[in-house]
């Protein structure tokens, strides 16, 4: 009897200590869905040098269409 409350116990314990690192630990989702916005990766490319002025206003006007 005693060692099925130790057990109960702990996996209690556990359970509680999980809760508490996911409920304190940032989601991943959060993190991509910022990553992954169109004009997110826009505004890097143009800051990186990979696209120039005239294509990143072109590309943006793009985005900012009503489809």
């Amino acid at each position: 009897m005693r060692t099925v409350l130790l057990l109960v116990g702990l996996i209690v314990i556990i359970s509680c200590v999980l809760m508490l690192v996911r409920t304190w630990t940032p989601r991943r989702t959060e993190q991509v869905r910022a990553a992954d916005n169109p004009k997110e990766i826009l505004k890097r490319r143009y800051a990186a040098g990979e696209i120039d002025e005239d294509e990143y206003l072109r590309r943006m006007s793009g985005l900012s269409q009503d489809w």
